[in-house]
């Protein structure tokens, strides 16, 4: 019998609604919207792991640095997008790096513009922090989510730019 795809929705106060997808106890895929008041949560989580997973989440806007061992499912991630997350994941709270910094930290120097698309397309939001990634030439980007929310989450984190 295969192992379902759980579903977990859940709140942090003054900064919004995550919904995170999980499968045994590895993410598949984490949104968080940034929102003034967080919406309804469906709470507790089914299971153990996905409690503690979302558990560590909380934590993090709360100052802790928990999130780098989560395990995700890259399955479908080609070997350079498993080299730019996992690099990406190492870099500590606190710190960034720019767009070609972290393409040659990941073993693919020149790539920085593909190293923007997969920011751009992250679908392990916090997780795999494409918040810490910054133009050469200042803050840059944050797709949809937009430059404040990147100024507010690196000010979380004692960054400032």
């Amino acid at each position: 019998m295969p192992v379902r795809v759980e579903e977990t929705t859940y709140g942090v106060p003054d900064w919004g609604v995550g919904t995170l997808w999980t499968r045994a106890g590895v993410v598949l895929a984490h949104e968080f919207a940034y929102t003034e008041v967080p919406g309804p949560s469906r709470e507790p989580p089914a299971s153990a792991s996905a409690r503690e997973i979302v558990a560590r989440l909380r934590a993090y806007f709360v100052g802790e640095d928990t999130l780098a061992d989560v395990v995700l499912d890259l399955g479908s991630s080609t070997p350079f997008q498993r080299a730019v997350a996992q690099a990406l994941r190492e870099v500590p709270r606190g710190e960034v790096v720019t767009y070609g910094e972290l393409a040659a930290l990941a073993g693919y120097p020149g790539a920085q513009r593909a190293v923007g698309t997969l920011c751009a397309g992250n679908r392990f939001s916090l997780i795999v922090p494409c918040h810490r990634v910054v133009s050469s030439q200042g803050i840059g980007g944050y797709g949809s989510t937009g430059v404040g929310v990147k100024r507010r989450l690196l000010d979380l984190e004692g960054v400032t730019l």
